[in-house]
């Protein structure tokens, strides 16, 4: 049966002025009642009458019984006889599958959404796919503005500008959404071309839409999105921890509801031992993160061991090295799902959203450090085949972070212990100074650094303070570090002066640098300042390679640096080190320090030497107090370098400690001054060490006499040892020999080396001082 087709004119106003007999089949008007009307009236909805006459489309039509009826309408605009418009011839027939027009079909049969609006953004004709987006059928869109056909207008607010844009400007838009659809249960991206409709005389009628479901392409944006962002959000910092914190950040929410990554054992110890898994796994939580705080971050906490089953999808992964993806109903999901929910809080399961989740091995050079799990919960796709990809490329950069830090801290740990081992532990009780030390590794990605420091008893009750700085961070700086402190102590025990102490180290770090590298000219790059303190005459020797002049804080609270030439750093050779000399009053503080307190890369050095000057000065109730005290005021918030302080408060030995005598170069003298010698043990009450002690005297004095030049001069000191020095104006050191059977000499050091605790020689500025040293009970020291 043929459908009855129909029409109707218009004057240019919109009133029928002529109607056919299909026009009152189609909609029951008969003539009478249809001319002279407004078209308007005819309409099922408040439709103004150009957008009837302006174009063809469907339209909505009130039958007289009250039904509506869908019209397809053709419009044709009448010219009169001036030229001007006379009005419109319309045609109209009912909707269906007789429509054979190419363009007609084409619209229809597109596989994108499709639209077409009128100037004022009322749908005028939809395609099948628009329908179905929009889950309606096209009677219920024909006539009705876009902004009332949705249910959030207020996300539709950006696609309606962009229309309306079109229906003002006559330009082209294009319009990129990510967004729900009524007749779709998740978002969609959508890219959405708009152009301007316009008829022969290029008149504005309406604007055409279509719409493209660009979802995959929107997901694959995201995820090299979120691997850009991986690039430089993960692995900030060399803290395995944080390494594992940064890789949860990047995952939640865009990629996953929840978030976790679990390490085996071994991997957050400090040893290098990889430890096979059996079917079953233990692995140690170090970071989660979920869209909603406490589920299910609370079924395993930070910090605690989780065992996986054998067949749960972690473990599965672990063993099989690849990812592992498990989707609601699979009976490994279920079974991995139930067991959360055993130890997580009650009411607040997995079930309640938990459908997909996603396993993946952290390995890195072909070592598995753990596993990391994804789950989506309220995001409704699941994972597939292109999360796995983006996954396995995420999870590897992680593991090689994640490796890198383990690597970090397993090598710092060991630099840390060797650098503990070679730094001094214990500093006894000096009678020289009171001694404060503080030594803070970097915290640094650099590693740990070769600052170190020591204290070294000398002859004579006087005492080396050094501290040193190796540059580099790592073991190999550490390793050096320790060969340089054990160098300044063999050269300390020969008692150099502070300059030639340091030449000799020179020499040794050149040796050092043409043995490793093969390159005489190579520089270490190691700074060091060496100072003899001597409580007998107050003085302080000191002299520095390329290191930092110590600050002195006098007793009356008066602060400087000591005015010294600082030579070059070790290694450079060829260029002299200049020693200075200046004598403290008792009770001063010496501060030496590496350049790590003082300097870096955001602060003026002048300033922090200014800080550190006067935090030297600030109350405290000893020195380990005012260590504390000047670290906290002029150390760095972050520093990048170690940090060495070494605080010494000088001592002077009484007058009634030390008794000098001026030694006539004559052996007839030598038995005086053993009397002598002796009437001072008693006055000191130290009579039992008579015996020795006159024996001492008597070979030293002689040697001095004998081989010796003058002036001679014996000295005794009364410490925590007993010392007896005896200076001569030779600077020929004697040695240490057996005596032969027929010798008659060469007994004498021998004698006094066994009978003294030990003994040496050191070099003075008018020849040399020979020593030896016994012990004394604690009862006996001076008070």
């Amino acid at each position: 049966m043929e459908h009855p087709s129909a029409v109707a004119t218009l004057d240019p106003h919109g009133t029928v002025t002529g109607w056919s007999e299909g026009a009152r089949r189609l909609t029951g008007y008969p003539a009478g009642e249809a001319v002279g009307r407004a078209a308007r009236e005819l309409l099922a909805e408040d439709v103004e009458a150009d957008a009837l006459t302006a174009l063809s489309g469907t339209v909505r039509m009130r039958h007289r019984d009250g039904t509506p009826v869908a019209l397809r309408l053709r419009a044709c605009a009448l010219t009169g006889p001036d030229g001007g418009p006379a009005g419109y011839a319309v045609t109209a027939e009912p909707p269906g599958p007789e429509r054979s027009s190419l363009a007609e079909l084409a619209f229809e049969q597109a596989a994108m959404s499709m639209s077409v609006f009128d100037t004022r953004q009322r749908y005028l004709r939809v395609n099948d796919v628009a329908c179905q987006v929009m889950g309606v059928p096209e009677e219920a869109l024909i006539g009705r503005c876009f902004s009332d056909s949705v249910e959030d207008a207020e996300h539709s607010q950006g696609f309606l500008r962009h229309l309306r844009q079109v229906a003002e400007t006559g330009r082209p838009e294009r319009y990129e959404s990510f967004t729900g659809a009524p007749a779709l249960n998740r978002d969609h991206a959508w890219t959405t071309e708009m152009w301007p409709v316009r008829d022969a005389s290029g008149a504005l009628l309406g604007t055409g839409l279509a719409a493209f479901d660009s979802t995959e392409q929107y997901w694959a944006r995201e995820r090299l999105a979120l691997l850009n962002k991986a690039a430089a959000a993960i692995g900030t910092t060399l803290d395995l921890v944080r390494t594992a914190e940064e890789l949860v950040e990047v995952v939640v929410p865009r990629f996953a509801d929840f978030a976790s990554v679990d390490l085996l054992e071994w991997v957050l110890g400090a040893e290098e031992s990889p430890e096979p898994f059996n079917e079953e796994v233990a692995l140690r939580r170090v970071a989660h993160g979920s869209v909603t705080e406490g589920t299910p971050e609370a079924a395993v906490r930070l910090g605690q061991v989780d065992v996986h089953p054998a067949l749960s999808p972690p473990a599965r992964a672990m063993r099989e090295g690849r990812v592992l993806v498990s989707q609601a109903g699979e009976p490994s999901f279920v079974r991995w799902v139930a067991e959360r929910d055993r130890r997580g809080p009650a009411g607040r399961p997995y079930r309640t959203g938990a459908h997909s989740m996603m396993a993946v091995p952290l390995r890195a050079r072909g070592v598995t450090l753990g596993v990391a799990v994804a789950v989506r919960m309220e995001k409704p796709d699941a994972y597939g085949t292109e999360d796995v990809v983006f996954a396995e490329e995420l999870a590897s950069r992680a593991a090689v972070c994640i490796d890198n830090a383990r690597r970090f801290a397993r090598e710092r740990s060991t630099a840390l212990t060797l650098q503990h081992s070679l730094l001094p532990k214990d500093m006894p009780g000096q009678a020289a100074v009171e001694v404060a030390h503080r030594y803070l590794p970097s915290v640094s990605a650099a590693g740990i650094g070769g600052d170190w420091f020591d204290v070294i008893p000398l002859a004579g009750s006087r005492v080396a303070l050094v501290v040193g700085d190796v540059v580099g961070h790592g073991i190999p700086s550490t390793a050096t570090m320790g060969r340089l402190c054990t160098a300044v102590r063999t050269l300390a025990d020969v008692d150099l002066p502070p300059d030639e102490l340091l030449t000799h180290l020179d020499d040794l770090v050149i040796h050092l640098v043409a043995g490793d590298s093969g390159d005489e000219v190579a520089e270490l790059g190691a700074t060091c300042l060496y100072a003899v303190y001597d409580p007998v005459s107050r003085s302080l020797a000191l002299a520095a390679a390329g290191h930092p002049a110590p600050a002195v804080v006098l007793p009356d609270g008066t602060t400087r640096l000591v005015d010294m030439t600082a030579g070059p750093p070790l290694g450079v050779g060829g260029l002299p080190f200049e020693a200075t000399e200046l004598e403290l009053p008792e009770g001063s503080v010496v501060a030496l320090y590496t350049d790590g307190l003082v300097e870096d890369r955001d602060r003026d050095v002048d300033h922090a030497l200014a800080e550190l000057c006067r935090a030297l000065t600030a109350p405290a109730h000893s020195l380990d107090a005012l260590c504390d005290t000047v670290l906290k005021a002029v150390m760095p918030e972050e520093p990048g370098d170690d940090v060495a302080l070494l605080l010494a408060r000088t001592r002077a030995l009484g007058t009634d400690q030390i008794r000098t005598w001026d030694v006539h170069p004559d052996p007839a003298h030598v038995a005086a001054i053993r009397r002598s010698v002796t009437e001072q043990l008693t006055a000191w009450g130290l009579d039992e060490t008579a015996f020795v002690t006159e024996l001492v005297v008597s070979e030293l004095v002689t040697n001095a006499i004998r081989y010796g030049e003058p002036p001679i001069q014996l000295r005794l000191i009364r410490d925590s040892a007993l010392i007896c020095e005896v200076s001569d104006g030779s600077p020929t050191s004697p040695h240490l020999r057996r005596a032969h059977a027929y010798d008659e000499g060469g007994r004498g050091l021998l004698l006094v080396a066994q009978l003294t605790q030990r003994w040496g020689s050191r070099q003075t500025g008018t020849g040399k001082t020979i020593w030896a040293e016994q012990p004394l009970p604690a009862d006996l020291w001076p008070p």
